[in-house]
């Protein structure tokens, strides 16, 4: 049966998963990004999720919904909390000190397998991802995945505003900084 899985997928998604494969780990290593290589990842991995949600849900306001509410609810959360350690901003170089991480790579690994695995369901039994609870869980977990690689990414953008990474900031802060 996995050789099955296997010869039937498309090759370009083996393309897909080493080029997420090298973009994680060059995740892992410390380095310092501008404020749009910052937002460029967590926007393209949420923007997978959100193509893995409409391309096996389409509009289904529950498929949606979940990935939104999900999403939201992880970025809310986390904005009390305090950049990650060792994330700095550097006003002279405009550049944030981003610390390496295994996160995005096992992030970009959950929406891999995630929309892999939904794919094959719907291949072997389109009916199996038909229900209520099987949408609001799947695009759960994409909302899940997109939420937390937006809000670790928000939360080393937020070290420009207080200065450093030691103390979680409130969200009026960042608002007033946005429209000055």
């Amino acid at each position: 049966m996995l050789m099955q899985i296997l010869t039937h997928t498309p090759p370009w998604v083996f393309g897909l998963f080493v080029l997420l494969a090298v973009l994680g780990a060059n995740q892992t290593r410390a380095r310092r990004v501008s404020r749009a290589r910052l937002a460029v990842l967590p926007l393209a991995m949420a923007t997978l999720a959100l193509l893995g949600v409409w391309g096996s849900f389409a509009a289904h306001a529950v498929a949606l919904g979940a990935w939104a509410l999900v999403m939201l609810a992880v970025v809310a959360g986390s904005l009390r909390l305090a950049p990650p350690r060792d994330a700095s901003y550097s006003s002279e170089t405009k550049l944030f000190s981003v610390p390496g991480s295994w996160a995005p790579l096992a992030l970009m690994m959950g929406i891999f397998f995630t929309k892999y695995a939904v794919a094959i369901l719907h291949a072997m039994n389109p009916s199996a991802m038909a229900g209520t609870g099987a949408v609001a869980a799947t695009c759960g977990l994409y909302g899940l995945y997109s939420g937390l690689f937006l809000a670790r990414a928000l939360r080393i953008a937020r070290t420009a505003y207080v200065g450093g990474a030691s103390a979680p900031m409130p969200l009026h802060g960042m608002v007033e900084e946005h429209r000055g």
